[in-house]
């Protein structure tokens, strides 16, 4: 889709910078600069979170430019972000100010690029996050080594206000107290909205002011928009607690600084805030830059300055491709079930609009669980209600829904208390959020727990089939949802039996054999086998929705005179459907005169676009037609008699 975008080079900071005198009028000048690149690179990347990032960006700008001394020097004050929806935003402050080179400002979610989520392997970050609640944390024991160290330099972490819900925040307050951490400040952004909706309606945090206090806090509160207020609490919390960890509650607007994507915008009875996440619309984008120029072109002739001069740009921009993903068709299908099963319940980790279940939200009230930023608190639940004789359904993304609960898990899986756990944006894609929220450790981190089955479903059909799994299985099931678009070549596939621990051949070959599970995987597969075809190798692919069962029978008789097997999956290679064929293989002898290869990651997955990603672990067509037309051709050659 071709678009014109503008984006505002770093020289234009540097005339603002150097031409507006008055500190706070350059400290609002540089945030609607901050947001007009925030802007661009969202667009450009097709992905991002808008609405975190600008309501954010007034603290940054005020931290960058006046508070904090010598930010991002060895031996200078350290400011991060524990939310971490707001990268877009510190990187276009971060770029602005020279930390990082002007060319990133177009490779936000680019393989070598700027990640979905702060990483230690972007300059200026000393932390990973994305994953909710561990700012505080880290924040004190960085304050411990530079204590040991003889430094004394301050310590400032963003948090957001749906993030405290996780209980590790409040873990982390009492200790920071103890300890007389006057180094520390923590600013919440508290712009009253989570990913979904309200924090009001999804887990109220009641009095924060009397949590912090309680836990032996200073508290302060302002305008987090006014940088005269921001400027006045840091001074007070300087002179009235210099040694107490403080927290400042700045209060905000998500999408602030611009009425377009200000939640003070949304409709009467809008439960949904439509800009938490996502490329905005070509009007949208069109109406917020006209916004953001105008107030600071309006600053900017305040101090005599002429007008910005943006470089205007013609560009290709990603769309969103279309077709079936599975957690839609889900939710529509949970929906339905449970008008027959009155056990079902459904909880969510404020996800509901990408886990599917708004529809079961809407037509079962009685019985769906709004459960927060709080996974361990929803597990424990569901094992409550299945103690009660319902059968809980619960739900959020996979990279969050095997980790910190896990323990609740397992505790579910004693007490033989049947759950079904529902993970979306399971495995290596999406690649643009970054790895704090790519699923490729769950599968290894679930498979042993007992009683637990693992199944990936790849197609419309298959999914059906597995829900109707799921509510009648006398175990618990970790069912694991692929977000992205279903390949053509799986979308319209028929329905076929799902019997525990068998697969289904998709497109049969000669004596090599290729397992995988899901849409991404298994639409990879079939891409190679037609490529392999073309240089005279026939592959079998074959699909295996099952992580942790395998039926030996089956097995046996599908690779009866196969010389090849090879197991791909879009996770890590440990602990997956590799090891358990494998160990199959080898523990009834029917993997006699086999050669066998498991492809999946052995590293930290990489940030970028989702084919750049694939690439780059040799996930994609390309590369596995590559390594297993190689295996089957060498595998071939030796086995050729010697010439005479």
């Amino acid at each position: 889709m071709d678009r014109s975008l503008a984006w505002i080079p770093r020289t234009e900071f540097d005339r603002v910078l150097g031409g507006v005198g008055d500190p706070y009028d350059r400290a609002l000048a540089f945030a609607a600069l901050s947001r007009i690149n925030t802007l661009y690179m969202i667009s450009r990347a097709g992905s991002g979170h808008i609405g975190s990032s600008f309501s954010a960006a007034d603290v940054v700008s005020w931290l960058l430019l006046e508070e904090l001394d010598q930010p991002f020097e060895d031996d200078g004050d350290v400011y991060f972000s524990s939310k971490g929806h707001d990268a877009p935003g510190l990187y276009a402050a971060l770029i602005a100010l020279g930390r990082l080179d002007e060319d990133l400002l177009h490779r936000l979610r680019r393989i070598d690029g700027l990640p979905g989520h702060p990483d230690v392997g972007t300059p200026g970050m000393p932390f990973n996050t994305g994953s909710l609640g561990m700012g505080i944390s880290k924040a004190k024991g960085l304050i411990l080594a530079h204590r040991l160290a003889g430094r004394t330099s301050r310590v400032v972490v963003m948090t957001g206000d749906g993030e405290l819900q996780e209980g590790q925040n409040w873990e982390a307050l009492p200790s920071a107290a103890r300890y007389g951490m006057g180094e520390l400040t923590v600013v919440v952004d508290h712009n009253r909205l989570q990913s979904d909706t309200f924090v009001t309606d999804v887990s109220d945090l009641g009095d924060v002011e009397g949590k912090f206090t309680a836990a032996g806090w200073g508290v302060l509160r302002c305008d987090g928009h006014d940088p005269r207020r921001l400027a006045e609490a840091f001074a007070r919390r300087a002179a009235d607690h210099p040694e107490q960890p403080v927290v400042i509650i700045a209060d905000t607007v998500k999408g602030g600084g611009c009425p377009t994507f200000a939640a003070t915008s949304m409709a009467p009875g809008e439960w949904r805030y439509r800009h938490h996440s996502g490329a905005p619309s070509p009007e949208d984008h069109d109406s917020a830059y006209r916004e953001l120029t105008g107030t600071a072109d309006e600053i900017l002739r305040r101090h005599g300055l002429p007008p910005l001069r943006p470089v205007v740009q013609e560009l290709d921009l990603p769309a969103k491709p279309a077709g079936v993903r599975l957690p839609e068709l889900y939710g529509r299908l949970l929906t339905d079930a449970a008008r027959e099963d009155h056990r079902i319940v459904a909880l969510d980790g404020d996800l509901v609009l990408d886990t599917g279940l708004i529809p079961f939200r809407d037509a079962h009230p009685d019985r769906f669980v709004e459960c927060g930023i709080a996974e361990q608190d929803m597990v424990s639940m569901a094992g409550g209600l299945a103690a009660g004789g319902l059968r809980p359904f619960v739900h959020s993304f996979s990279c969050f829904l095997h980790a910190r609960p896990n323990e609740h898990i397992y505790t579910n899986a004693t007490e033989r208390r049947p759950v079904v756990y529902v993970g979306s944006l399971a495995g290596l894609l999406p690649a643009g959020p970054g790895h704090s929220h790519q699923a490729v450790r769950d599968v290894s981190a679930l498979c042993a727990v007992p009683g637990l089955t693992i199944l990936e479903p790849s197609h419309p059909a298959q999914l059906d089939a597995a829900v109707r799994y799921c509510r009648s299985t006398p175990g618990s099931v970790y069912l694991r949802l692929s977000s992205q678009v279903v390949p053509a070549e799986l979308a319209d596939l028929p329905p076929a039996p799902l019997v525990a621990g068998q697969g289904r051949v998709l497109r049969t070959g000669g004596d090599a054999v290729a397992f995988g599970a899901g849409p991404v995987v298994l639409g990879q597969l079939l891409g190679a086998a037609g490529l392999l075809a073309a240089r005279g190798v026939a592959l079998t692919v074959v699909d295996l929705p099952w992580h942790n069962r395998i039926d030996p029978a089956w097995l046996g008789e599908l690779l009866a005179g196969v010389r090849h097997v090879f197991v791909v999956e879009h996770q890590y290679e440990r602990g997956g459907q590799a090891d358990l064929i494998a160990r199959q293989l080898l523990e009834t002898g029917a993997g006699d005169g086999i050669a066998f290869r498991g492809v999946g990651l052995t590293d930290v997955p990489r940030c970028g676009t989702d084919a750049e990603v694939l690439a780059a672990h040799g996930l994609d067509a390309a590369h596995l037609a590559d390594l297993i037309g190689t295996d089957v051709l060498k595998g071939a050659r030796n086995e050729e008699p010697a010439a005479r």
